[in-house]
Order: C-alpha cells, then structure tokens, then sequence
C-alpha cells in the first residue's frame, strides 16, 4: 500500500511539474519564443556568407491571425524553373517561435513551379522570412507580418 501512494505521488509530482513548466513557458515569452537573433542567426547557417537579395520571393500569411495554431502561409518564388535556373529550396524561418526554423522545401526542376502552400503554427505575432535558395547558388528573400491574437504555446518536449 505505502509503496502505491508513494507512486502516485511521484507521478503527480511529476504532472505538476510539467504543468508549470508548460505555464511558465506561455506567461514567460523570453523563456520561450526565439528571439530575432536567433532567426538572423538561422538566416546565417542556411545562407553561410552569400549575399541575400531582396525580391523574387513572395510570402503571404494574413495580416491578423485569430489562433496561432493554424496559420495558412504561401510562398511563390519568381522563377523559371528550367534545368538552368531553378529553386532548389525555400526555407521559412519565424522570429517568435520557440525554434525559429519552421520548415524547408526541396525542388527541382521537375517541380514545375516554386509555390508552397502549407499551415503552419506561430507562436506569437512576429515577423516571418522566405528564404530561396537558387540553382546559381543565390539567395533571394520576402517577408511578411502578422499579428496573432490567440498564440501557440510552445511545444512539449
């Protein structure tokens, strides 16, 4: 019997304790959120030393978000998309979120076009970047604002 109590107890000590974590996580954004630097330095490793131009790439997400937890994004890059010139990979990075790398896209020419229409969460209104990076080993990139009302915690791990 002593030996139930004293594992359920554990097991609500441990509950209550990522219960306060999850908490403190949401009440405290600087404790959870990236921060701009992290997202200029997740633009860094992805571009190494190349310059980044603006343009060719248009990201679209809406202006004011409701809920956080489902944001439609799109992203179109400018291109041809012939064996010559093409996208080889777009690459979304978010300021706010608690890692700023939301995800990257693949493409070759084969592709067709470089459109990428996915939903994706963001944790808090921030600022979010396209990144393309082209066949000829240049990088192009957009951006885009939005305000989220309702935000995405942050994930448990």
């Amino acid at each position: 019997m002593k030996k139930i109590i004293h594992h359920q107890r554990r097991h609500w000590l441990k509950q209550a304790g990522i219960s306060l974590l999850a908490l403190s996580a949401c009440l405290n954004p600087l404790a959870a959120f990236a921060k701009k630097e992290d997202a200029d330095e997740a633009i860094k490793k992805i571009i190494g030393g190349a310059p980044i131009k603006d343009g060719k790439v248009t990201l679209t997400i809406p202006p004011l978000v409701e809920n956080g937890n489902l944001v439609v994004l799109k992203v179109s890059v400018d291109s041809p998309m012939t064996a010559n010139d093409y996208v080889k990979a777009i690459h979304v990075i978010a300021e706010a979120n608690p890692s700023p790398n939301i995800f990257t896209v693949y493409l070759t020419p084969r592709s067709g076009t470089a459109n990428v229409t996915t939903r994706v969460r963001l944790a808090d209104s921030q600022r979010v970047w396209a990144i393309a990076q082209m066949s000829n080993g240049s990088f192009w990139r957009g951006s885009a604002e939005t305000l989220v009302t309702l935000s995405a915690c942050t994930e448990m791990v």
